[in-house]
């Protein structure tokens, strides 16, 4: 929720500036590349840590191809094909805005891996435990 204020926040502060609908659009658009970024380096990083793992990374690989389809599909649910002109010109802003938190909350639990689970945690699974 804390992601969709500072969003609003800013489209609001930016909007202050007389910047064209389009110049807010690509700003967001490219806000979420530089997170969809942050998840491909997330992931990457895991793959290394846990290369010995085999199945960990079969499962990793196959949870990543269900959760890029759960995201797009997501965006969808949310804003479904409509004619044209129908969400405005505001609506690229806001697929990207949406994409950029569902993108934030899978760096957030793919980034566990990367952590690390406090000795003594019973239920870490695959996570590997800080020494």
């Amino acid at each position: 929720m804390k992601y969709i204020f500072s969003l609003v926040f800013c489209f609001f502060c930016f909007a202050g500036f007389s910047q064209t609908q389009a110049e807010l659009n690509m700003m967001q658009y490219e806000s979420y590349k530089k997170t969809d970024k942050k998840l491909n380096e997330v992931y990457q990083a895991i793959l290394k840590e846990y290369k010995s793992d085999t199945e960990f990374i079969k499962n990793l690989r196959a949870s990543q191809r269900i959760w890029i389809t759960f995201r797009d599909t997501e965006v969808k649910v949310k804003y479904p094909d409509r004619e044209a002109g129908y969400y405005g010109s505001i609506h690229p802003l806001c697929i990207s805005a949406y994409m950029e938190e569902l993108t934030l909350d899978r760096v957030s639990t793919l980034s566990q891996w990367i952590k690390g689970a406090q000795e003594g945690d019973g239920c870490s699974g695959s996570i590997k435990v800080n020494n």
